[in-house]
């Protein structure tokens, strides 16, 4: 039988897609910034936090043995406080995340990375702060977008995707009898498209997220932009256009950030009069 490898690929994604929109749940509310959508878990909450923990402690023994990990005491208490402002606002989303067992450590690096796993483990590298002169407002814009991915549980959703993807592709592969080069061809196509786009979603839903987390917590959602204005001048230029990345551009970031400022801008002041 003659091989044709547009066909077969069109049939591929076809089944990775019907596998991808067979099961949706939405694990958060979606607050004043209505992120409501439905996500594909085919994972256990549990499962993620466990490995996000495993994952975490062996970062922090690794920063440990190098010396690099909570070396600057003054940061290490300016970024706890700031985190712990935002812990509670995620209620907003869902109930249980308040609740969730918080840990914040800052790695002493020049690398400008924060990261929040599942499960609510935080880390900041401190060459973000110092390297970018963050003020407060700005680093909890950074903390309150890491923090939304995990609300969010993107991690889960993203695993879940790849699960099914690659369920899908070896069901396929194996129905019309297609080589083990064949099936890998479409996983990469997965990756290089499927998986990209979300990726993007899920970026565009942590600014979102993140904002609204920020201004609750009584920081001035409007340091979105002087953070990602920021991070264009450090970039110099060096990031690829938006549809070869699986971050939103920063132009497109601040655009949405501006967009947002009508909605979040009166949270922020109430969390102003409160304080």
């Amino acid at each position: 039988m003659k091989f044709n490898y547009r066909f077969t690929m069109t049939i591929l994604f076809s089944l990775s897609l019907a596998v991808l929109n067979a099961c949706g749940t939405t694990t958060t509310t979606g607050g004043t910034v209505n992120t409501d959508r439905s996500q594909l878990m085919l994972v256990s909450s549990a499962q993620l936090d466990q490995m996000g923990a495993e994952a975490y402690a062996n970062v922090k023994a690794e920063a440990s043995q190098k010396g690099v990990l909570n070396q600057d005491r003054a940061m290490l208490q300016r970024v706890r406080a700031i985190a712990s402002r935002i812990q509670p606002q995620t209620g907003v989303f869902r109930a249980d995340a308040p609740g969730w067992a918080w840990e914040v450590n800052v790695i002493n690096s020049n690398e400008l990375n924060a990261y929040c796993l599942p499960g609510g483990k935080i880390m900041v590298y401190s060459g973000l702060i110092n390297q970018l002169n963050l003020t407060d407002d700005e680093i909890a814009i950074v903390l309150g977008h890491e923090v939304a991915h995990a609300v969010r549980e993107h991690s889960r959703e993203q695993v879940s995707q790849s699960l099914a993807a690659q369920a899908a592709i070896g069901i396929g592969a194996a129905a019309f009898g297609l080589s083990d080069g064949s099936a890998n061809l479409a996983g990469i196509g997965y990756q290089a498209l499927l998986a990209t786009r979300f990726s993007r979603t899920h970026e565009t839903e942590a600014d979102r997220v993140g904002l609204e987390l920020t201004a609750r917590a009584g920081y001035d959602p409007r340091a979105g932009i002087t953070v990602w204005e920021k991070m264009i001048n450090a970039s110099k230029g060096g990031r690829p256009p938006e549809f070869l990345s699986t971050h939103p551009a920063e132009a497109g970031r601040i655009q949405q950030i501006q967009a947002l400022l009508p909605t979040v801008m009166p949270l922020y002041k109430v969390a102003q009069a409160g304080n």
